[in-house]
């Protein structure tokens, strides 16, 4: 039995600098509205029931933190990663960020077991998206069961 807690929701709040445009992004990459969450300085959009992403104006963001808004064209403070179920899927959703004007930052990593791209939004944030067979990566090592 796995030591896990129980499933929580994550918010992950992102500064964007074209709001509208960037809704248009995160809708293309499979992200869905959520307008219970939303004005003209924020937008929640859902990849899950449990995952999602408030893009917040460069104002609004400011007014959640002291801290200066880093370039993420030039710095990064945090790689996003989201699972896809399978080698094809991860390939489809890079492929649409790409179309909408995204950028792939970094290689592709194929490790057999483990397979995945990356996107850069329009602001620059960095988005993994990976697949993985589980059994595979146990079996070559890369996890141990969890002890109870």
């Amino acid at each position: 039995m796995s030591n896990i807690p129980a499933p929580k929701m994550i918010f992950v709040n992102l500064p964007v600098s074209d709001l509208p445009a960037s809704i248009a992004f995160y809708e293309a990459v499979g992200a869905v509205r959520n307008n219970d969450f939303a004005d003209d300085s924020a937008q929640m959009m859902g990849f899950s029931e449990t995952i999602h992403v408030m893009l917040l104006t460069h104002d609004r963001f400011r007014s959640f933190t002291r801290r200066a808004i880093p370039n993420a064209h030039e710095t990064a403070q945090v790689l996003l990663a989201l699972s896809e179920t399978s080698r094809e899927a991860v390939d489809d959703v890079v492929g649409r960020a790409l179309a909408a004007g995204g950028a792939e930052p970094n290689p592709k990593q194929d490790h057999g077991f483990m397979y995945g791209r990356n996107f850069a939004d329009l602001d620059g944030h960095i988005w993994e998206v990976a697949w993985m067979d589980m059994a595979a990566a146990m079996a070559a090592g890369q996890g141990e069961p969890a002890e109870a």
